[in-house]
């Protein structure tokens, strides 16, 4: 048996033959070996973006309720413990140590991904910690991902939009009826997309699932200072605006209310607690801003409709100078589509490659951006470079925005992290 956490880690990294194998009879097994049957509530959240920002909310609500949450999201920024929390701390490498070690033993001669184990994993960990309700985040998809080997009692899409094509079809209507996979009969769904495709709509109805849709069954109205969230079932809430930034997270935090508007009699909270919990969600790399001059903003946008939200905030964020932006993605990513969302929006690009196996070379991220017709572009040896180079050239008014993938994130934060004084 590995006996550290990396030397855990590189042992998944090699079980399987493939990062990614959508299908769930292989981990369901596992499951079943492990009897992992959650005898607490489990909500599930599905969706292309806002997962993380809606897990967020969530876990910081119940928590304010005072509920020991367990909470389960991916990918990792800097440590895979970011991955797995409970009450709101992220596991210890001993914990997440352990709960491998079950999986290990249980598993056989099953092959497992990297992230199937890792969700057996969490799992286990809760199990063993006795939440009171978990949060888990899908990974890929919905229907086939590993997450949803567990019956949840609600289970929330955010949105719907074009990403993971290879693998969840080359339209909204094949994505939306992937996603629409986590729905459970007679149970809670809550679609956070105020227009989803029409296979969402059918699975739903076809599984009854009680769907509820953001516009039609909750929505919020917009007030001074603050906002009123509204619902069918009843709930009327004069509330905050949420810690997170962009206009967007008030349709995450309307769906994060109507999952717990449809499980107050299972997990009941007050209308304090959730004004609590959404100024105290944070989630970092989703438009993070982080103090200083110049401004450094992280967002871990990495396909059009996030990009066009990363945009929008750019627009409403006051800047006296340049927006700098450093540049790095994955090859199966839609990169033009990136660059069209934010070319008004950035004045000069540094790209760099990413150090992985799908990472786009920076002279391929400089030839689309040329063919875009922007000419105000400098490529680098690696991410880090360019975050300094831009460091170097930024005045006090200028801000610096590292976006295009979970990589280019890492990187820029552990770079200014290291750089910061003591």
């Amino acid at each position: 048996m590995p006996r550290s956490l990396g030397e855990w880690l590189t042992h998944l990294e090699q079980l399987h033959p493939s990062a990614i194998e959508l299908g769930l009879e292989r981990v369901d097994a596992v499951k079943e070996r492990l009897r992992l049957h959650p005898p607490f509530p489990v909500i599930t959240v599905g969706g292309t973006n806002g997962k993380g920002s809606t897990c967020a909310m969530l876990e910081s609500i119940l928590d304010a309720a005072g509920y020991r949450v367990g909470c389960y999201t991916s990918p990792h920024l800097l440590h895979y413990n970011e991955r797995v929390r409970l009450s709101g701390r992220q596991a210890d490498d001993d914990s997440l140590c352990r709960a491998f070690a079950a999986v290990e033993a249980a598993r056989d001669d099953i092959s497992l991904t990297y992230f199937e184990f890792g969700t057996l994993a969490a799992m286990w960990l809760f199990l063993e910690q006795q939440v009171e309700v978990a949060i888990l985040e899908v990974g890929l998809g919905g229907r086939l991902d590993a997450v949803n080997i567990f019956d949840s009692d609600c289970a929330i899409v955010t949105s719907i939009d074009l990403d993971h094509m290879d693998y969840l079809g080359d339209d909204r209507e094949a994505i939306g009826r992937e996603k629409a996979g986590i729905f459970r009969t007679a149970r809670p769904a809550i679609s956070a997309d105020p227009d989803p495709p029409h296979s969402l709509l059918q699975h739903a109805e076809d599984t009854a699932a009680g769907l509820m849709q953001l516009g039609r069954d909750f929505g919020a109205e917009a007030q001074q200072g603050q906002w009123l969230f509204w619902s069918l079932g009843g709930w009327r809430l004069t509330l905050p605006y949420p810690s997170l930034r962009g206009t967007y997270q008030i349709g995450n935090a309307c769906a994060s209310l109507a999952a717990l508007e449809s499980l107050k009699n299972k997990l009941p909270v007050s209308p304090q607690d959730i004004r609590r919990g959404l100024l105290e969600a944070t989630v970092p790399g989703r438009f993070q801003v982080l103090p200083g001059k110049p401004a450094l903003i992280l967002d871990v946008a990495h396909n059009p409709h996030a990009a066009r939200a990363l945009a929008s905030n750019l627009r409403q964020m006051w800047c006296g100078g340049r927006t700098i932006a450093v540049f790095a993605m994955l090859a199966d990513k839609d990169i033009a589509g990136v660059i069209a969302a934010l070319r008004e929006e950035v004045d000069l690009w540094l790209v760099a490659g990413i150090v992985h196996a799908r990472g786009a070379a920076a002279a391929e991220l400089q030839d689309r951006l040329m063919h875009a017709g922007i000419k105000a572009v400098h490529d680098f040896p690696d991410i880090a470079a360019a975050y300094r180079h831009a460091c170097q050239i930024a005045g006090e008014d200028d801000r610096i925005a590292a976006f295009g993938s979970f990589h280019t994130v890492a990187e820029v934060m552990q770079d200014a992290r290291d750089r910061k004084p003591d």
